[in-house]
């Protein structure tokens, strides 16, 4: 156990950020998996921009590294492009 005030402190913290994170973290890889598993071309069209602009605002925050997050843009719109 920690014995300073300082060291009880910073494991408060990390315990509700660890929490924050593991949180958006699931958001994002089921907005991806709902995109991927969409076969209408409308409807994925329209889901894009909200997970483009989820996995660029996790990226800005270090949640992800920005080139998983440019990976996964470019996979989903390749996969958008093939739908008919």
């Amino acid at each position: 156990m920690a014995n300073h005030k300082s060291s009880i402190k910073r494991i408060r913290q990390e315990e509700k950020r660890r929490l924050h994170n593991r949180y958006y973290g699931k958001t994002m890889r089921n907005a991806v998996r709902k995109l991927r598993a969409t076969h209408s071309k409308e409807e994925a069209v329209a889901l894009y921009p909200k997970v483009q602009k989820m996995l660029d605002k996790l990226a800005k925050n270090n949640l992800i590294h920005k080139n998983k997050a440019a990976n996964l843009k470019s996979k989903l719109s390749a996969h958008i492009s093939k739908l008919a």
